[in-house]
């Protein structure tokens, strides 16, 4: 079997239906802390999958997680488990810090002691696969080159900064353990089931309930768009097929400004579900004070994941932005039951989603 360490997130939960998909893959064991932004919903459709066992826990809980490791043969760690809102590492880093960062240590030494004490043969074969993000590259000016995977890290937030410190450690732990290692670095993602405090559920859950759709700044931030499926897609290839100790940037090539999404997410809405006002959703658009630090421009140069391992994105950003928008209007009973739980656990941060 994988673990897969934060399953029931976003990126995680996608990646868990994905793998499961075919009926000739091996088993996951999803380890996942059930913060707010875990919902179980998302799995709904697997519950009865003798493939796929959940289990309730942290990785920061080193002998739950070596236990694991040993009682199901794990041959694979997929690690998705991060705190990961931007807006709520300003308001409480401490969180950040626990779960990005030593939370990553104790689950790397645990995947440590489990491999020494595998037989060579299947030392050879074990992967830890660390999903981390784009951000930890910092900032681009509007002229300047996309970001490499030799792209030195300049964090700007405390998420960032904390993503930066566990892709050192888990670079460090191959260098002086040789734990098989590889670190993935991607753009921003999009699609079914993720949190509705990130931008794209926000703006389409707020323009339903006749809320603002608020906007840091002028909109004018820059973002590379990168659809979950071609996400997971991507990480299936990488852990079948990737270099040990290496690092892949994977995105699409794909960039935009924030008020440009939010405008086509109110125009995808005018013409799915029309107000009976027939006014459209852009009217509800509000510009707000900027958020501290925010980063200009993200983007990732993908070349050397197409180039060694053949992966390409196939999802068309236009179609495919629809289909998100009418996947949230076709699930309000999973979005509604995400923000109850939002409200019940983390106010302030529900109160701040703002997404951006």
């Amino acid at each position: 079997m994988i673990l897969v360490t934060g399953g029931a997130g976003f990126i995680g939960g996608n990646f868990v239906l994905d793998w499961l998909a075919n009926p000739s893959a091996e088993g996951i064991v999803n380890l996942d802390k059930l913060t707010y932004a875990g919902n179980l919903a998302t799995l709904q459709s697997i519950s009865s999958d003798s493939r796929h066992v959940f289990i309730q826990g942290d990785i920061g809980d080193y002998e739950l997680v070596l236990s694991l490791l040993r009682k199901h043969q794990i041959r694979a760690v997929v690690n998705f488990a991060a705190e990961s809102h931007v807006d709520c590492s300003i308001d409480s880093p401490v969180n950040f810090i626990q779960t990005n960062v030593i939370g990553t240590f104790h689950l790397l030494e645990a995947v440590r002691a489990y491999w020494s004490d595998l037989p060579q043969r299947h030392q050879k074969n074990f992967r830890f696969l660390h999903a981390s993000t784009d951000e930890v590259y910092g900032s681009l000016m509007s002229d300047e080159a996309p970001f490499l995977e030799i792209t030195s890290y300049k964090p700007n937030n405390p998420y960032s900064a904390s993503k930066a410190a566990s892709d050192h450690f888990v670079r460090a732990w191959h260098h002086t353990y040789n734990l098989p290692v590889i670190t993935t670095n991607c753009s921003n993602n999009y699609g079914p089931y993720q949190h509705t405090e990130k931008l794209i559920p926000c703006m389409i859950q707020n323009a339903l309930t006749g809320h603002a759709l608020p906007i840091y700044g002028d909109g004018q931030q820059i973002r590379d768009w990168l659809h979950v499926k071609d996400h997971c897609v991507a990480l299936r290839q990488i852990l079948e097929s990737g270099v040990v100790g290496q690092t892949y940037n994977i995105g699409s090539r794909n960039e935009r400004k924030n008020l440009e999404i939010v405008r086509m997410i109110c125009a995808y809405l005018d013409e799915l579900k029309p107000k009976v006002s027939g006014e459209s959703y852009a009217s509800q658009i509000s510009f707000i004070k900027d958020r501290p630090g925010h980063d200009q421009r993200y983007a990732i140069d993908p070349k050397k994941l197409e180039g060694q391992l053949g992966w390409k994105p196939t999802q068309d950003f236009e179609e495919s932005l629809k289909s998100t928008v009418q996947w949230y209007l076709d699930h309000q009973e999973w979005v509604i039951e995400v923000c109850n739980s939002t409200i019940k656990n983390s106010p302030k941060s529900f109160a701040k989603s703002l997404g951006q």
